[in-house]
């Protein structure tokens, strides 16, 4: 009974593996076209399913902690399970999806099929972030109502979002942004830096339960909700935004 919470960790891993298998799969589809001699480019549509196991794995992650304490099999093996899982599935899987973007965007170039490998190399900074925040994190200890650096998991989902902004958005602004390298780097870089750096960011524990201490989630739970309503897919990098701002104006309330 005791190896339950770790079995539900474990499921968070093999969501995250079924993720990386999607981005494999089912990544950049480049063709000529014989009779224009256009070449055509795009992102193949089953990359969403990447997507959707990077939630469901948001999902298992979320509970696991709740069964390891139900069960009170709390364990520092368990911790350790869960911060491996989230490298895969939060670091990983969103690395596989933001390669794949570079490659489209790389490959839109003057001579982009000829480039050098080394311009889609920058995509797996990201794992590497998220695995050293996952590290830091299991030794820290101030890391109690609040976290130092952002959260790997909201880093993952963030990006999970992306091949469903992609297939979604009839914005061209925001599908140019999703297909230039430049701007794809500009993000790894930021959303590595957010992981590893020491920046306070409100957590979901509640420390007290008065109106003043419980404002930045109040007000990003508001954020969410209208944004979600009003924007659909293009809502979660910008309640992702709304998440780091909060957390660095409250950074007082929410320590």
């Amino acid at each position: 009974m005791k190896q339950i919470p770790n079995i539900v960790t474990l499921l968070n891993l093999f969501c995250g593996c079924i993720a990386i298998l999607f981005t494999l799969q089912n990544g950049v589809a480049i063709a000529n076209d014989a009779e224009t001699g256009t070449q055509l480019i795009s992102l193949t549509e089953k990359i969403w399913l990447a997507s959707l196991f990077i939630g469901i794995a948001a999902v298992v992650d979320f509970f696991d902690g709740f069964v390891a304490r139900l069960m009170g099999a709390s364990s520092e093996m368990g911790k350790q399970l869960d911060s491996l899982a989230d490298v895969v599935s939060f670091g990983v899987a969103p690395g596989m999806i933001m390669y794949q973007l570079l490659r489209l965007g790389v490959a839109r170039g003057e001579d982009g099929l000829d480039a050098s490998i080394m311009w889609l190399m920058p995509a797996f900074i990201l794992p590497c972030a998220a695995a050293y925040r996952l590290a830091k994190f299991n030794l820290d200890t101030r890391q109690t109502y609040s976290f130092r650096g952002t959260p790997v998991p909201s880093v993952g989902l963030t990006i999970a979002a992306f091949p469903l902004i992609y297939w979604y958005s009839n914005t061209d602004w925001v599908l140019g942004l999703l297909l230039n390298k430049w701007f794809i780097y500009a993000l790894v870089a930021i959303l590595s830096w957010l992981m590893v750096s020491d920046i306070p960011i409100m957590s979901n524990k509640f420390k007290e339960k008065t109106l003043q201490a419980n404002l930045p989630k109040l007000l990003l739970l508001v954020i969410a909700v209208v944004a979600g309503v009003l924007l659909g897919w293009l809502s979660v990098p910008l309640i992702f935004t709304a998440f780091v701002l909060l957390s660095v104006i409250f950074k007082k309330t929410i320590q």
